[in-house]
């Protein structure tokens, strides 16, 4: 019976050691590998967000897909120009007058192109599996874009997001429940890590400044 006491005892005292562990370090521990995984995350929606900037640049929209968004990358180019202001004389006020007067004018030279992929990431890889999501089984953003109306005026639009849960699927499932609750100035707020908006005007992420 001392044995069976003494085995039941060590048993009581490894799980409440346990208990006491998961209580006291286990959300210090799932604060370091959230930071850590957000940070890859928001730098990818990070990259989405400059490609779509320069969709819209380029061909007046956004784009709801990803391997559309690709493909533009590959092909697509930015118009490298000067923009310089001179002195030019007015013929019509010298017709008119017989004075010479010279106006003030800003003339943009285009100076050439310049490849999307190029100007904006440092290797295709970048943008190329820029729609996986960090620390999943190749689980991708979800990507959506359109138009508003804003008075009289349609209005392109996009959002990209990924829910936490997924980032954080072989955490503590209690923590990670907590954690789409999170409603503060320092923490990223409500159930996903997102960037854009498809209610209003907003190429924002909704991740804190540090």
């Amino acid at each position: 019976m001392k044995i069976v006491i003494t085995i039941l005892l060590w048993i009581g005292i490894v799980i409440l050691g346990y208990y006491n562990y998961k209580a006291i370090w286990g959300p210090v521990e799932f604060n370091k590998v959230k930071e850590e995984r957000y940070a890859k995350v928001i730098d990818k929606l990070k990259h989405i967000r400059d490609a779509q900037l320069a969709h819209k640049d380029i061909a007046g929209g956004f784009e709801a897909d990803f391997d559309g968004l690709v493909k533009f990358i590959d092909t697509a180019e930015f118009t490298i120009t000067q923009r310089r202001d001179s002195s030019v004389l007015d013929k019509e006020y010298q017709k008119t007058y017989g004075v010479d007067k010279y106006v003030e004018k800003t003339f943009i030279d285009t100076l050439g192109t310049r490849s999307v992929a190029d100007s904006l990431f440092d290797k295709p890889e970048q943008y190329r599996n820029m729609k996986y999501v960090p620390f999943t089984d190749n689980e991708t953003f979800e990507m959506d874009a359109g138009t508003i109306r804003i008075k009289k005026n349609s209005v392109p639009v996009f959002e990209v997001k990924v829910r936490k849960s997924k980032i954080l699927s072989d955490q503590d499932k209690d923590l990670v429940l907590q954690e789409e609750q999170t409603v503060s100035v320092d923490g990223v707020n409500g159930k996903y890590i997102r960037v854009g908006s498809m209610e209003q005007v907003n190429t924002k992420g909704n991740w804190p400044k540090n």
